[in-house]
């Protein structure tokens, strides 16, 4: 899940694909829209900065396939170039809560699993998590995947809170300790649906099947923090909390890794951590699927298991530090980032983690009107 990944030039590209159809090949040199004429192209739409430097050039090496990228930075505008057919892609990376909904309503083809070998190297329990939200895993195959946790700087929490647990959402969603945290700032992920959600079980609701009184019990507890939260935001997040201009944040795990790395490489200081809290969170999953009408299916697949790799997804991983969910690229991961808990959460963890639901059209509106009174303060 990246949705703050992006570099100016990235949004440019972004831009560019959604208005005019425009892609690059993995050489960076332009090129004009995705075209279903030479049988030797695949054509990827995906997070920006989601891929090793050199993963597109080596599969054009070893297979004679040109690779033509464009870039979007949320699932909505993807959803809406594949939706609308003919986008002339033919490899996608949608996230696992929008998936389900995207299956049903028929944008991705079943995948031919005879020409996916490298299947065998995915782990079992976490594909068995992915068949939630693609029954059988017919349609999709886990690229990446993460949690949302709280990132804090320790020097700055431990000065306000000095010997407060902070494995809890108690830190975030207690007023107590909240007003002390909110003169060194506190962030939420403007993500209505995981935040509600992890409100939820915080409150120790079904944060699947939340009744209305469920919710209007959330929007209370959003309420009752509200004056001590100071941004509710995703985009500016990872440089605040680097730069210690924030202390806490509810967050993805990614972009408090990213935090973290720049703050040792600008070593100026800031001690960032990163916790999934004992009472539970979310996991997401960014998975690879085909357009129903993708006009090179059969490199589509060639390319899917060339990612399955494990050599390849390893370096993935090496380059750009999140998880995957390849088993057998395990031994190859740097030990710094198969050891950090921060992208590879324990076992245990994991049991504390659940993916987020597809709420239905009157959930959403809910949650919506909810999001709004919580972002105004009103």
């Amino acid at each position: 899940m990246r949705p703050t990944r992006l570099t100016a030039f990235a949004s440019i590209l972004s831009a560019c694909a959604v208005l005019i159809g425009c892609s690059r090949g993995s050489s960076g040199s332009g090129t004009t829209a995705p075209t279903a004429n030479p049988d030797n192209v695949v054509n990827l739409y995906f997070w920006p900065d989601y891929l090793a430097p050199d993963t597109l050039s080596t599969f054009e090496t070893q297979t004679g396939i040109k690779v033509n990228v464009a870039y979007f930075d949320n699932n909505e505008t993807m959803e809406a170039r594949i939706s609308a057919g003919r986008s002339g892609f033919d490899v996608v990376i949608p996230t696992g809560v929008v998936l389900k909904r995207q299956i049903r309503s028929g944008m991705f083809a079943p995948l031919d699993k005879a020409r996916l070998p490298n299947l065998v190297n995915l782990d079992p329990a976490l594909m068995s998590r992915a068949s939630q939200q693609d029954q059988g895993n017919q349609h999709a195959v886990i690229y990446t995947w993460g949690t949302i946790g709280i990132g804090y700087n320790e020097q700055m929490v431990n000065a306000r809170l000095p010997g407060a647990s902070l494995d809890s959402w108690k830190v975030l969603f207690d007023p107590a300790s909240a007003s002390r945290l909110a003169p060194c700032g506190i962030n939420l992920i403007d993500d209505p649906v995981s935040v509600v959600q992890i409100a939820l079980k915080y409150l120790q609701r079904q944060p699947g099947a939340p009744t209305p009184q469920d919710l209007a019990d959330v929007e209370r507890l959003l309420i009752s923090i509200r004056p001590y939260v100071r941004n509710i935001d995703t985009s500016g997040e990872i440089e605040a909390m680097a730069n210690g201009d924030l202390c806490l944040s509810l967050s993805y795990n990614g972009d408090i890794v990213q935090a973290r790395k720049r703050a040792v490489e600008a070593n100026n200081g800031q001690r960032i951590r990163y916790v999934v809290p004992i009472e539970g969170s979310l996991m997401w999953l960014d998975l690879l699927a085909i357009p129903k009408d993708a006009p090179h299916a059969a490199n589509a697949h060639r390319l899917i298991n060339y990612l399955l790799t494990p050599s390849v997804m390893a370096h993935t991983t090496n380059a750009i530090g999140f998880a995957n969910a390849n088993a057998a690229s395990t031994p190859l991961l740097d030990p710094s980032i198969a050891s950090d808990t921060a992208i590879y959460p324990t076992a245990e963890q994991q049991q504390r983690v659940f993916l987020p639901t597809d709420y239905s059209p009157e959930q959403l509106r809910a949650i919506t009107r909810l999001w709004q009174k919580f972002k105004t303060g009103q």
